[in-house]
């Protein structure tokens, strides 16, 4: 093998296994809602986690709600029927608009990450997200946006 294919070989060969992973990442598409806007919070239906499974009933274990009526989007991750939690997208850094990716929020400006609970788990940021109480009465699922829990 001559060393422009060595070249061309080794190249293909690195850029399929970084790129590997977020491809695989992103096979689930990020679901996105309005919700209902009610005087005290957010009211969204439990379907909205509803996805297709092979034969069977699956979930997204998360949906991210944008809406007019708050600056930055909340994502709300799915832990059972149940459990949920309601967190702020909005870096504790510096304030830029976190980016949801799997069980985790990413901060596109420098790199801070939290946890499907908010916690932080990479810095610079040193503070938690502000997350919401999340109240659920059978198929409802109310965000409580007047305090944070």
């Amino acid at each position: 093998m001559n060393r422009r294919n060595f070249i061309a070989h080794g190249c293909t060969a690195c850029l399929s296994i970084a790129v590997a992973p977020a491809l695989l990442t992103s096979c689930t598409s990020t679901r996105y809602i309005t919700g209902n806007m009610e005087k005290d919070g957010l009211r969204l239906n439990k379907s909205e986690f509803k996805t297709k499974g092979k034969g069977s009933q699956a979930y997204l274990s998360f949906i991210i709600v944008r809406n007019d009526a708050f600056k930055y989007p909340i994502c709300i991750y799915r832990f059972s029927e149940t459990d949920y939690t309601a967190l702020w997208m909005r870096c504790t850094h510096q304030g830029t608009e976190l980016q949801a990716s799997g069980d985790f929020l990413q901060c596109p400006a420098h790199g801070s990450e939290f946890n499907n609970k908010g916690q932080v788990t990479n810095g610079p940021a040193d503070n938690n997200l502000r997350t919401f109480p999340v109240v659920v009465s059978n198929n409802d699922i109310f965000i409580d946006m007047r305090k944070q829990s």
